[in-house]
């Protein structure tokens, strides 16, 4: 049986939204049926209380099955967290929906792919799976396409204003040379103490000593994750902080050199960010190896789109015709520049440049992978269009110093993007009407 704890694992976003069964603890009414209630208004919106009950039977239920079982704080004080995060993503799911945000069911059944692909299983044996486990498939696509909703009104809103310059990116690149911690894997857990915005001399001084007290409780053998449950401000404080497994190279800058000097178990003193304090465990490590090698191959391609004028058996003769003038001694460039509706490659006589695996759709690549050197495919479709390719060139690259640069956008990406986020949440929060009834 695949568990809830597996599918969690392979789906950190969307741990904290599965739906259990609680209908035992809902109120009654006078008839015997049960109701909901308010747990919170928030601007046109509510938090249920039902809502606030399912979230902490999965909770409960998680702490229970985990190996050594989660302590947690008690029940107000997670009730509390709950709640505030169950508000945080109403205000969040607003928003998306007034500047437009859909998710397609295509995009929520690619993203249930992924899940049963990283579990092993099929796409079709979901439903079953899950109410294996007490989910309900229906609420389990709704909780998933909220969490995507957020993960993209995030980006829209925080992420678009996070700029990598080049001075930071070779700045990175040159302290990973030197740096422990770039040759380790690291499965991680947080505790962040936020500081509001323009913070005052004093709010820095009441951060610190709570981020020192929580750092001494941990010294006198607090549990980590109840720590975070109960104080941390970051979006994982509910999964007891936990932040999973990072690549050594794509570290939050910010954690480099703390984590350089750590062990398994062990955890930071509290460390200062831009506008928060930081603790940091390391659960786990393991070492991890840095080169890279991929196959590459250079493609050039001819593609006609169908449209309105243009249909679709008339688009694949345009290439039949191609492939047939191209074999006569044509140059394979000078059609696609006449011809090809591409507009990235078209000016290039179709060349898409040095490309590895999973840069094109499956069925391009399928094509391509099939093709030998110099060969002319004949016309094929994918959801762009009728293409006809040529492979020009195949390669092992070692893609080593691609992967630096990559990595260190990411990790530079990574460090502003959480405290850019604790900003942006503090402001949507301060910004909305909410008023609580629990």
């Amino acid at each position: 049986m695949l568990t809830i704890n597996k599918l969690c694992a392979s789906a950190c976003a969307i741990a904290a939204l599965f739906i259990a069964s609680t209908a035992a603890a809902d109120e009654l009414s006078e008839t015997g049926e049960f109701i909901d209630g308010v747990a919170a208004i928030v601007n046109e919106g509510v938090v249920l209380k039902s809502q606030v009950r399912d979230q902490m039977a999965l909770i409960l239920k998680r702490a229970s099955e985990s190996n050594p079982p989660m302590q947690l704080p008690p029940a107000d004080i997670l009730r509390e967290q709950l709640l505030e995060r169950l508000i945080l993503s109403e205000i969040q799911l607003q928003r998306a929906e007034r500047i437009g945000i859909q998710i397609s069911d295509q995009m929520l059944n690619q993203a249930i792919g992924r899940i049963a692909d990283t579990n092993g299983v099929a796409f079709e044996d979901m439903p079953v799976i899950l109410a294996q486990d007490g989910i309900d498939y229906a609420d389990f696509r709704r909780e998933l396409r909220d969490e995507i909703t957020l993960e993209q009104v995030r980006q829209i809103d925080v992420g678009r204003r996070i700029q990598v310059s080049p001075r930071e990116i070779d700045q990175c690149v040159a302290d990973l040379e030197g740096s422990v911690a770039v040759n380790s894997d690291y499965n991680l857990s947080h505790i962040l103490i936020s500081l509001p915005e323009s913070a005052t001399a004093a709010q820095i001084t009441d951060a610190q000593a709570k981020a020192d007290d929580v750092y001494e409780q941990l010294g006198n053998g607090a549990d980590f994750g109840e720590m975070a449950i109960r104080y941390s401000d970051a979006q994982t404080a509910l999964e007891g902080g936990s932040l999973g497994w990072m690549k050594g190279s794509q570290l939050p800058t910010l954690y480099t050199d703390v984590v350089a000097a750590m062990q398994t178990g062990d955890f930071s003193e509290p460390f200062r960010g831009a506008s928060s304090f930081h603790i940091v465990k390391i659960n786990e490590m393991r070492s991890a190896d840095q080169r890279s090698e991929i196959d590459q191959v250079k493609v050039r391609h001819i593609l006609v789109t169908p449209n309105e004028i243009i249909d679709d058996e008339t688009a694949k003769q345009r290439l039949d015709d191609a492939v047939g003038r191209i074999r006569d001694g044509e140059e394979f460039a000078e059609i696609a520049k006449l011809l090809s509706d591409d507009p990235g490659s078209a000016n290039t006589g179709g060349d898409m440049g040095w490309s590895g695996p999973g840069t094109f759709v499956p069925e391009f690549e399928q094509v391509v992978n099939d093709s030998d050197i110099g060969e002319i495919s004949e016309p094929f479709r994918t959801r762009f269009g009728w293409h006809i390719i040529e492979v020009l060139e195949r390669r092992v690259y070692d893609n080593t110093e691609d992967l630096k640069e990559s990595n260190c956008v990411l990790r530079i990406q990574n460090s502003k993007l959480e405290e850019e986020t604790q900003m942006w949440m503090r402001r949507i929060r301060d910004e909305a009407f909410v008023e609580t009834r629990i």
